[in-house]
């Protein structure tokens, strides 16, 4: 098992982390010494899921310039 302060690799398992984190704040029921190290652990996962979602625009951004006559379309995700 990964110390608690290792980041988790991938963008959805910090998703997760995190939520679990906010249900675990809003219930009330922690000290609050636990709730301010549960909160500081939200603020990492927070600025690691930032960094990532910036990556992956940055990402997205590059591919759709290598090809400048691409034609671009709207997004309509398939559950809408």
């Amino acid at each position: 098992m990964p110390k608690k302060n290792a980041l988790p690799a991938s963008f959805e398992s910090a998703l997760q982390e995190l939520e679990q984190i906010v249900t675990r704040l809003e219930s009330g029921d922690l000290p609050l010494e636990d709730a301010l190290n549960e909160f500081e652990r939200g603020v990492q996962l927070a600025r690691q899921g930032q960094v990532k979602l910036q990556q992956a625009e940055q990402r997205v951004q590059i591919l759709l310039s290598e090809n400048e006559d691409a034609p671009l379309t709207p997004f309509t995700p398939d559950a809408e």
